[in-house]
């Protein structure tokens, strides 16, 4: 993802004033343009609502207003490049960063302090929470990025407690992800999608999984947590991985069965 975007990024999660916060913000203007997270700029409609209502501790629904290229809605905090659009239906959180030319279609949330690069399309009905998402990427219809992974651990009592997911996923810059797929945050390290990698509709990515650059996942690929993939590897459609697996770049499918055959070959010999 572009360095400034990651920047951008950074700069929203820190308490700043409103000159400090604009001055901040400033690389994104081209000398024409600018930062619209300010009342008033940029916008119309719902920014003088009386409703006092919050819809989370500290915001209120009379700080969400209507985005005017678009007609989306968006917090004031946010910081949305003016090239950006917002269709009617999609809403962007606070603190979250929207680059330029990026088009956000109805239905979609874009969470707090998620930041988004330029020229990215994203689709209906996607739900982004907890991740970064890089430069000219293509996410269709129904992605959900930074939810959760799947984690428990059983207690002393027999009690079955969630382990903490508390980190993000971090998507490259040109990768496009299909229908439906769901990539969960890391726990312990970010799970991360590298440039230029394709991923196919109906994938599921557990936490902590870090993919390569330049990647193919086909249908209905199912990756467990934890696991590692190199540069230029394609799964195949309905490939499962199992957890902290590591694949390396480039590996030839023979060479996989080769290696797969041996182990075989070597427990039955063990056998008595």
């Amino acid at each position: 993802m572009a360095l400034t975007v990651k920047k951008f990024a950074m700069s929203h999660l820190v308490s700043l004033n409103k000159r400090a916060y604009i001055h901040a913000l400033s690389p994104w203007t081209n000398g024409t343009s600018r930062c619209s997270f300010s009342v008033g700029a940029g916008q119309t409609g719902s920014g003088d609502s009386s409703d006092t209502s919050e819809d989370s501790p500290g915001v209120r629904y009379q700080e969400f207003q209507r985005w005017h290229n678009g007609g989306g809605t968006f917090h004031k905090s946010a910081c949305i490049d003016p090239t950006a659009l917002i269709e009617m239906g999609a809403i962007v959180h606070p603190k979250s960063v929207v680059g330029a030319y990026v088009h956000i279609g109805s239905g979609t949330v874009i969470g707090p302090s998620v930041a988004i690069g330029q020229l990215t399309k994203i689709g209906y009905n996607v739900v982004l929470t907890n991740c970064t998402v890089g430069d000219s990427c293509v996410i269709h219809n129904g992605v959900c990025i930074g939810q959760d992974g799947f984690g428990f651990f059983v207690d002393e009592n027999g009690n079955m407690l969630k382990k903490p997911q508390m980190l993000n996923a971090r998507i490259g810059n040109n990768v496009e992800i299909g229908a439906n797929t769901c990539i969960d945050r890391g726990s312990w390290r970010d799970t991360v999608i590298g440039d230029h990698s394709k991923i196919d509709n109906l994938v599921q990515i557990g936490h902590n999984v870090v993919i390569g650059r330049g990647c193919m996942l086909c249908g209905q690929v199912g990756i467990a947590g934890s696991v590692t993939i190199g540069d230029y590897v394609t799964l195949g459609g309905r490939v499962a991985v199992r957890d902290h697996v590591s694949i390396v770049s480039k590996v030839p499918i023979r060479e996989w069965r080769r290696q797969i055959a041996t182990q075989f070959q070597t427990s039955k010999k063990r056998v008595p």
